[in-house]
């Protein structure tokens, strides 16, 4: 079950990391925050990467398999980025509506898929 709440904590903290990374830009560009000066959008997103750690760091203590999880520091890493790419691939084609998907990125997708896979192979 350890991995499973590893992966869950993951998919929480990509979450709020890409909102804080690039939320600030959909809410600027619904004026949300257009007259916000820099750090105070700074401060905002820090705000929401907070809660980022908040996840990514238990994730990573308790899917570590120095810490009795299931996954090393490169398995972590891979399962990490693949994750990442697919919430920020959904949070752009939500969110973004002039984005969109072309077939270099589903290979390149297809090739972090694929790293995953080669990083749990035997």
């Amino acid at each position: 079950m350890t991995g499973v709440y590893t992966i869950l904590l993951l998919i929480v903290s990509n979450i709020f990391m890409t909102f804080a990374w690039y939320g600030h830009l959909k809410l600027q560009e619904m004026k949300v925050i257009s007259n916000w000066p820099l750090y105070g959008v700074i401060l905002f997103s820090w705000f929401i990467a907070l809660a980022e750690y908040s996840c990514q760091v238990p994730a990573n203590r308790i899917g570590f398999v120095g810490n009795g999880g299931p996954f090393s520091l490169l398995q972590l890493k891979v399962i990490q980025e693949v994750i990442t790419l697919t919430i920020f691939t959904v949070f752009t084609t939500i969110f973004f509506k002039g984005e969109a998907l072309h077939w270099n990125h589903l290979a390149a997708f297809c090739c972090l898929v694929l790293a995953v896979y080669f990083v749990f192979m035997k």
